[in-house]
C-alpha cells in the first residue's frame, strides 16, 4: 500500500516510499524458536496425561504467537518511511497512529549504522539530526540506509536552490509597469480649417458653417 495521496501536499514531490527491511520480523519470528524447543522436549521427555496437557498449552502459544506475527505483518504494512521534496515522514499504525515529519530545511545531519550482516542483506539504522524539540529521530530496519541518506542529501539540496530562487524573485518585486505612449500632438489652427475646408467639399458641412468655425478657430489665435 503506497503512502496516501491525500498526506502529501499541493506541489510536493514524493522521491522515496519505503516500508521496513524485511528483518523488522527477525526478532518477532526468533520468539518462536524457544517455544518450538521447549515443544520438542516435552513431547520427548513427558508421557500421558501430562504430556497432553502441555501439548495443549503449547498450542494456545502458538496460535497467540501466529495472531501476534499477524498483528505485526499489518503494522508493518501499514508502516512508511517516506522522503519528498518537502520533508521526511515516518508514519506507524493501523488503528492508533503515530508519526514523525521533518522539514528538509530543518535537517543538520544525518548517521547510518549497517553491521556486518546487515550490508549484506541490505538493512540498517538511520538518525536524523534536526533544528527542533526532539533534535534527533531514530529509525530502524531501513532499506539501503546509505542510499537513503544520498537521497535526503539530494532533496535537500533542490529545496535550498527551490528556496533560494522564491527568494530572489520576492526581492526583486513586481515588474514594472510598461510607460504609457506619448499622446498625439494636437492639430495647430491652421489644420483644422483644411480638415473643415475637407468637409464643406465633400458637403458635409455648409460653407456658412465653414465660415462660423473658422472665425472663432482665427478668434483663438
Amino acid at each position: 500500500m503506497p503512502y496516501p495521496k491525500h498526506l502529501v501536499n499541493e506541489g510536493e514531490v514524493v522521491a522515496l516510499d519505503l516500508r521496513p527491511h524485511w528483518w523488522y520480523f527477525s526478532k518477532h519470528i526468533f520468539t518462536g524458536v524457544p517455544l518450538f524447543i521447549a515443544f520438542l522436549f516435552a513431547v520427548g521427555g513427558l508421557s500421558g496425561n501430562v504430556q497432553k496437557g502441555v501439548l495443549w498449552l503449547f498450542a494456545v502459544l502458538a496460535v497467540v504467537w501466529v495472531v501476534w506475527l499477524v498483528l505485526k505483518y499489518f503494522q508493518w504494512t501499514y508502516t512508511h518511511f517516506v522522503v519528498t521534496s518537502d520533508r521526511v515522514i515516518f508514519r506507524t499504525g493501523v488503528l492508533s497512529k503515530r508519526g514523525i515529519e521533518i522539514p528538509l530545511e530543518r535537517i543538520n545531519n544525518i548517521n547510518f549504522h549497517q553491521g556486518m550482516f546487515e550490508r549484506v542483506i541490505g538493512a540498517g539504522d538511520l538518525d536524523i539530526e534536526s533544528a527542533g524539540r526532539d533534535g534527533q529521530s531514530h529509525f530502524d530496519d531501513v532499506r539501503h540506509p546509505d542510499a537513503v541518506q544520498q537521497e535526503i542529501y539530494r532533496q535537500m539540496e533542490a529545496n535550498t536552490r527551490k528556496t533560494a530562487g522564491y527568494a530572489g524573485v520576492a526581492a526583486r518585486g513586481p515588474a514594472p509597469a510598461p510607460a504609457p505612449a506619448p499622446a498625439a500632438p494636437a492639430a495647430t489652427v491652421p489644420d483644422q480649417i483644411a480638415q473643415l475646408a475637407a468637409l464643406r467639399d465633400a458637403g458635409h458641412i455648409t460653407p456658412a458653417e465653414f465660415e462660423a468655425k473658422k472665425s472663432e478657430l482665427l478668434d483663438r489665435m
